[in-house]
């Protein structure tokens, strides 16, 4: 019996020969075998095995992608659209994706939604939408029908068999426990699953906020059934460098009851349409966290709420070190 090379590598790897490991793969790879060259990717991209190396993960991608691996093709597009290894190049990103799409339906699908989107350059929107405020203190605006209904669905399935329950470290224990003050289910969408209808939606929240890409932590997705909540909180962060300056709420559906996002210091109480974005300050004009953002998602009394949230930060935040609340 032949044996796999990719489990070979990772049992030299969980005996603590990662070098051995590495070897392994390298040499399936030069003989062709595209999972191997794949693998070795995602091991320079985790960084746990060895080191992290985003440029050479991005060369081990382009290698698997020219033999016809259509997984690595999908990762080397979101890569090369958000700047990870390299420098941010849409117009890159998507002739990959236009390239792809002839053989991926996965691809092809979208592509369709690209192609629907005003776009200029480097996957802004050619016309960003207008906003309405709701409030100066704290400073709130609404952007009705931001995405469309397609965007939206894409966004939710996407990320559906990824949501895990909130949870938080215990300081005490170092485990996972129940989050104390947000019962939804969630996840991010890391780097390396940026599709580029995200990639552009991302952009689309920088405009809107009048911030850049780079400036967003990754898309947090959340989904809420009846009786989950997130209660008051504010967004701003206690002790950090690169303060959480603006937050970007984006509505993925409606038909549901309950679920409104609610700022306590004015008693305003939202409850936008599918496709409608918020966006509300969490600093003054001092760069002070301003206690008037404080808000909370009320609970959901009927059906199901799915927002995508962006956190924008004051400068450049590199999604490969993302911590919750760092």
């Amino acid at each position: 019996m032949i044996s796999d090379p990719i489990e070979t590598a990772r049992m030299a790897a969980a005996t603590g020969c990662p070098g051995d490991a590495v070897a392994i793969l390298e040499s399936a790879g030069d003989g062709g075998n595209v999972a191997a060259l794949a693998e070795l990717a995602i091991w320079h991209l985790r960084g746990d095995i060895i080191s992290r190396d985003l440029a050479q993960a991005r060369r081990l991608l382009r290698r698997a992608v020219t033999i016809g691996h259509v997984d690595a093709a999908l990762m080397e597009i979101a890569l090369t659209a958000n700047g990870s290894g390299g420098v941010p190049d849409w117009p890159q990103a998507l002739g990959l994706l236009r390239r792809a799409a002839a053989n991926d339906p996965v691809a092809a699908e979208q592509l369709a939604l690209l192609d629907k989107m005003d776009l200029d350059h480097d996957g802004y929107p050619a016309m960003p939408p207008a906003g309405e405020r709701l409030s100066d203190q704290p400073f709130v605006e609404r952007f009705p029908a931001v995405l469309s209904a397609e965007e939206c669905l894409h966004v939710a399935t996407l990320t559906q068999n990824w949501l895990e329950p909130a949870v938080v470290v215990d300081p005490r224990t170092g485990r996972n426990i129940a989050h104390p003050i947000r019962t939804s289910d969630g996840t991010l969408i890391g780097p390396t699953q940026e599709t580029l209808v995200v990639a552009a939606l991302n952009r689309r929240l920088a405009a809107i906020t009048k911030t850049r890409v780079e400036q967003g932590e990754p898309l947090s997705v959340l989904r809420y059934k009846p009786g989950q909540e997130y209660r008051l909180h504010m967004d701003a962060l206690p002790r950090t460098t690169n303060q959480r300056i603006a937050t970007a709420i984006a509505y993925l559906n409606d038909g549901f009851e309950g679920g409104e996002t609610y700022f306590a210091s004015n008693h305003l109480k939202i409850k936008p349409g599918a496709g409608d974005v918020l966006v509300f300050r969490n600093v003054l004009a001092s760069g002070t966290t301003d206690p008037n953002s404080q808000h909370a998602g009320l609970p959901v009394r009927r059906g199901t709420k799915w927002i995508a949230t962006r956190w924008i930060r004051q400068g450049f935040y590199d999604p490969w070190t993302y911590r919750e609340g760092a």
